[in-house]
């Protein structure tokens, strides 16, 4: 059986910052990743940060991705690749299907002190007639397609969803030789910032608010999309039927934390609208309720990377901080800067119910643990 120190389950930004952290105080770490790449996200963001310097304002998402990377050689952390979690049983014991080649697979027993759970979110599907039809898929598949496997999903995008995601992979498919039909967005105002809404009304891409897709059409795959607007009550206006012909439809609507580490591990769960649904209750070292099992980024609510990157740190000082590695007073100045951070990160829109939902999870923790 292999042994570690520690264990990170998702090898993307929460899970790499997670890893970097620690093991730069001395704990032997290892990384499990599903992917071919550990990186995550950052590897298909390969647009600018927005916010500030301090948390990489104006740097691609890729070329952080890059650095966490390196930092983790430097620092010795062992990456597994191709490897998916599969179990996490009593005595912080964790099975590992590892992909040896296309037809050989190997499962492996590793204990760990710690096991850190950043396995990230997954995309909400939204149903309609035709939603099942070969070229109907998530906004993150796409990017994915594009950004990582240089592989253009289609021709003729429409895409559901007017949040960051939506707008941000949209304006990306468009610069990858798509042609955007059009964005559609239930609500009566977008979603997502201006400054991504701006940049593709300009290149003359409609942004259909108030309307909302009815039915895909097609035999083989997709080739045309109804929308129409939608009353109050979200029933459709009677004769707003738009048909667009597209190849490819591309879902933007929003993300829920992959809980099902966190489930196995039997660490409570709570569901706020604001984390994406149900995830995993935290201390302020962001260990949950089953003892040496922490949690960052998606995986304990839904942000964006430089909230998962934060959430990593802190997991990894407290880690540290738990095996002796660290002295209470310097992890404790650590982990008050990174909550600082934090609450920085989670002010402007929503910020009040974003911070609300993250201290229900603080508090659902004590209230479990008390009892």
């Amino acid at each position: 059986m292999k042994q570690c120190e520690m264990l990170v389950i998702g090898g993307g930004p929460a899970g790499l910052s997670a890893a970097i952290e620690a093991a730069e105080a001395g704990v032997q770490v290892v990384i499990i990743d599903a992917n071919e790449k550990a990186g995550g996200q950052l590897f298909k963001q390969i647009h600018k940060f927005f916010g500030s310097s301090m948390h990489r304002a104006g740097t691609r998402g890729i070329d952080i991705g890059e650095e966490l990377l390196q930092k983790c050689k430097d620092l010795n952390v062992e990456i597994w690749l191709n490897s998916l979690v599969i179990g996490v049983y009593d005595n912080n014991v964790v099975a590992v299907d590892v992909k040896k080649s296309l037809t050989e697979h190997e499962l492996v027993k590793v204990q760990t002190k710690k096991i850190v759970i950043a396995t990230g979110a997954s995309e909400n599907a939204v149903k309609f007639p035709g939603w099942t039809l070969p070229g109907v898929m998530g906004a993150g598949a796409a990017q994915t397609m594009a950004n990582f496997h240089r592989v253009l999903p289609g021709k003729k995008v429409l895409m559901i969803g007017s949040g960051n995601v939506g707008l941000i992979v949209s304006y990306q498919l468009m610069q990858a030789g798509a042609e955007i039909v059009g964005i559609v967005e239930a609500q009566p105002n977008i979603n997502g910032y201006a400054v991504h809404a701006s940049k593709l009304t300009r290149e003359g891409i409609p942004i259909y608010t108030g309307y909302t897709i009815i039915e895909a059409k097609g035999k083989e795959r997709v080739n045309q999309a109804v929308i129409g607007k939608v009353n109050p009550d979200w029933s459709i206006v009677e004769g707003s039927e738009i048909t667009l012909d597209v190849d490819t439809i591309t879902i933007g609507a929003g993300l829920k934390p992959l809980i099902g580490m966190a489930y196995m591990g039997g660490c409570k769960l709570i569901n706020d609208r604001f984390l994406g649904g149900w995830a995993p209750c935290h201390n302020y070292n962001m260990e949950t309720t089953t003892k040496n099992i922490y949690v960052a980024g998606d995986a304990s609510g839904v942000e964006e990377a430089n909230t998962a990157i934060e959430e990593g740190k802190l997991c990894g000082v407290s880690i540290a901080e738990s095996l002796g590695y660290l002295d209470s007073t310097k992890a404790e100045e650590l982990k008050k800067a990174i909550w600082n951070r934090l609450a920085g990160l989670r002010e402007g829109a929503h910020g009040t119910e974003r911070t609300g939902a993250k201290q229900k999870q603080l508090e659902e923790y004590t209230k479990a643990m008390e009892g």
